[in-house]
């Protein structure tokens, strides 16, 4: 799906489309999991599917001082267990679990209100 928005701050990563095995932020093409954030990109973030999730890989996003981390769990909304969601917990980030494509929408508009935000994005499969 082709999402624009025009909004924000001028040098804000904006997610521009998405489609299974690809996301696009700005003009840079994506093809793993990755994290974006309105300032920088973490590309290649390591859990590649859904299953390999752990709590390591969200304490890093519990250490960034955020808002809200939008996890996109894929093509489909699914639940990690608590355990993994831990980190951010301890560390009071509010959280929102929904799929990936979800998950890039309303990073766009969290990001276009100039929040802390993170959209921690597990690539939508083929």
């Amino acid at each position: 799906m082709h999402i624009q928005l025009e909004t924000g701050a001028a040098r804000s990563n904006r997610i521009r489309t998405y489609a299974p095995g690809r996301i696009v932020v700005n003009d840079t093409v994506y093809q793993s999991s990755l994290i974006v954030l309105p300032d920088r990109v973490l590309p290649e973030w390591p859990p590649q599917t859904f299953d390999a999730l752990a709590a390591a890989h969200l304490a890093t996003l519990a250490a960034l001082e955020l808002e809200v981390v939008l996890l996109g769990t894929g093509g489909r909304l699914r639940f990690p267990p608590t355990e993994i969601l831990a980190p951010l917990i301890a560390a009071g980030v509010g959280y929102e679990i929904m799929d990936t494509g979800a998950a890039c929408r309303t990073y766009n508009v969290l990001m276009a209100e100039n929040r802390k935000v993170a959209a921690a994005l597990l690539m939508i499969e083929g």
